[in-house]
């Protein structure tokens, strides 16, 4: 009995390996920490997702079959939109800072103004009924489907809503916090 109460002795060699295991872990820790906020970051200041309302020059109830409305997402504060689908460049979730309104079919429908090629702003052709890359050349119905390559998905939708008035959308987006 005597001999479990008797305090158990450590080695040298057991505190120099307890103390170059704590060292070892301390550097360690100082080289990483700082690296994982880049694998991490925190959000911008200011930064939060929300409706957008937007004006728009001509009210969804006066659009005619096959006319597009285009609006840019408003800068103060600085402001863009959430695109809900898309291929290509335009994953969902990713930023649009514009977009289209569109009558087609009888239906109205908002599309991002990126091209799903690679980015670039898409202009509505009036003439020919077709939203055109300036870029490389691809080219979109009004439905927003790939009429003409090189873009390998149609045109990206927005989440939108009626305003409080004809003149108004509510786009779902981000404000950005610079």
């Amino acid at each position: 009995m005597a001999e479990a109460a008797a305090p158990r002795r450590y080695t040298r060699r057991t505190f120099l390996g307890w103390w170059l295991a704590s060292l070892l872990t301390a550097t360690v820790i100082t080289a990483v920490a700082p690296i994982l906020v880049y694998f991490w970051p925190a959000p911008p200041k200011g930064q939060k997702k929300g409706p957008v309302n937007v004006a728009l020059q001509t009210p969804i109830d006066q659009l005619q079959e096959g006319d597009a409305v285009k609006f840019d997402a408003p800068r103060s504060p600085n402001t863009a939109f959430i695109m809900a689908d898309g291929g290509g460049d335009n994953a969902p979730g990713e930023l649009a800072f514009g977009g289209f309104v569109v009558k087609n079919s009888g239906k109205v429908n908002v599309f991002a103004i990126n091209c799903s090629h690679l980015g670039c702003s898409v202009a509505l052709n009036k003439d020919a009924r077709t939203f055109d890359c300036p870029c490389h050349g691809s080219r979109f119905h009004l439905d927003g489907t790939v009429l003409q390559g090189p873009a390998p998905a149609p045109l990206s939708h927005l989440t939108w809503k009626q305003g409080p008035s004809p003149d108004q959308i509510v786009v779902d987006g981000i404000v950005l916090g610079f």
